[in-house]
């Protein structure tokens, strides 16, 4: 190596090994490789280097800088206390806090992963959508008193309107597929009402919806596909019902509950005291919403599922006040209980 830039190596390769502090070193890193540091003023006296000895200058050079940065990576530094007797520590490293993902966005993209292996495509849709695709399509006319049940928030009425359910997803989905079946959807997304905050409900919240098209689908398909999400999510010890119920969208309906995890079943305030959490609605598709996207029902069939996805990331996460999940508390723990 020449002897100007041996003579400097030595010169840092002292002053590295007697740094104290990590201020010391930062100082040491810029006087050695800052914009106007040695080695970019070493860099621009190779055109005051004889020609016959540039490019060996240039391989001294960068061997210089290669040993430089290498010793400044690997310097043990030393934190240096000063009180009534000046005491040399080893300094403690912590790791930077970093963000995670929010709750809601990892139940979602657990169901994702179960349905995409399953064969399931994932779909979104405008937030703001027609009256006719939120409940005209989904069997719901103006005069129907499940649009009194769903206080929908207006954007322009009566034709513009904030989605009240990811059912507004299936109505684009099968309109856009009815000529390209079989169908296997999954659809997860915010939905709005002008509803009431409290502790298990919000005017903001998010549904997971699945909508199936195909020949001969039956009602024990649907009641395995829901088995199968219960399962992935909660293990085998969850408790779960299936009950009858009325939506316009679907005949025959099913209402699936959860043991409340709060109280197991002995009744609580998140639970209303019943003992169990309406987890979503679901059922066969109505023939007339199939018929509406230009779908023949006497040759396909299918059914859906809109499940709350908020209430299904409480149960999960076991958090007791669906509030926790739209207050921005950067605090929060993943996994704690």
């Amino acid at each position: 190596m020449d002897q100007n830039l041996e003579k400097i190596k030595l010169e840092y390769l002292s002053k590295i090994d007697n740094i104290a502090t990590d201020t010391e070193l930062e100082n040491l890193r810029i006087e050695i490789f800052g914009r106007n540091g040695k080695i970019n003023q070493l860099f621009s006296e190779i055109r005051n280097v004889a020609p016959e000895n540039r490019k060996q200058f240039g391989a001294d050079l960068n061997q210089l800088k290669t040993e430089l940065e290498e010793k400044l990576k690997n310097q043990n530094i030393q934190k240096v206390e000063k009180n009534t007797s000046e005491k040399t520590i080893s300094k403690i490293f912590t790791l930077p806090k970093i963000g995670h993902l929010h709750p809601i966005t990892q139940t979602e993209r657990q169901l994702n992963t179960v349905f995409k292996k399953l064969g399931f495509s994932v779909y979104n849709s405008p937030e703001i959508v027609t009256d006719e695709f939120n409940f005209e399509r989904l069997n719901v006319p103006q005069e129907h008193p499940a649009r009194d049940m769903q206080d929908s928030i207006y954007i322009k009425e009566p034709e513009y309107l904030l989605r009240t359910q990811t059912s507004a997803i299936e109505g684009y989905l099968l309109a856009q597929k009815s000529k390209d079946l079989p169908i296997r959807a999954v659809c997860p997304g915010a939905v709005f009402r002008n509803e009431k905050v409290n502790r298990s409900n919000h005017f903001v919240f998010h549904q997971y919806q699945a909508v199936v098209v195909d020949k001969n689908v039956t009602m024990k398909d649907l009641i395995g596909c829901m088995d199968l999400m219960f399962k992935e999510l909660y293990g085998d010890d969850a408790v779960v019902r299936y009950r009858c119920k009325y939506y316009p969208e679907v005949e025959p309906g099913v209402g699936p509950d959860m043991q409340c995890f709060a109280c197991h079943g002995k009744g609580c305030p998140l639970c209303k005291y019943a003992g169990w959490i309406e987890m979503g609605g679901s059922g066969m598709i109505h023939p007339k919403v199939l018929q509406a996207a230009g779908i023949d029902p006497n040759i396909w069939s299918g059914f859906a599922f809109g499940m709350g996805l908020d209430r299904w990331t409480m149960a999960q996460k076991h958090i007791k006040d669906i509030r926790t999940l739209m207050g921005g508390n950067l605090a929060y723990k993943p996994n704690e209980k």
